[in-house]
């Protein structure tokens, strides 16, 4: 599932859109290295999100077939970091 997609889906960015954005400005790394909006996740990867005052690091937990609850949304990455 690409970068972007992964963000909205698990609601850790409102809006793909967004996730675009705030990727190609290179504060989302995933592993260490700054990463695009189109790059491929895996279960395991690492995301850093850099916002203006705090970042948030995550595991990937597992990669969602399509959209996923409300409910079901925190299960799809383990909090590292804020």
């Amino acid at each position: 599932m690409r970068l972007d997609k992964f963000l909205k889906v698990s609601r850790l960015i409102k809006r793909r859109t967004v996730a675009n954005e705030v990727s190609d400005t290179g504060r989302v790394y995933v592993n260490g290295n700054p990463a695009k909006a189109s790059k491929q996740l895996k279960e395991g990867d690492e995301i850093e999100i850099k916002y203006a005052n705090r970042n948030v690091s995550v595991k990937v937990l597992k990669i969602p077939s399509s959209n996923v609850s409300v409910q079901e949304a925190p299960t799809l990455y383990e909090l590292i970091e804020t």
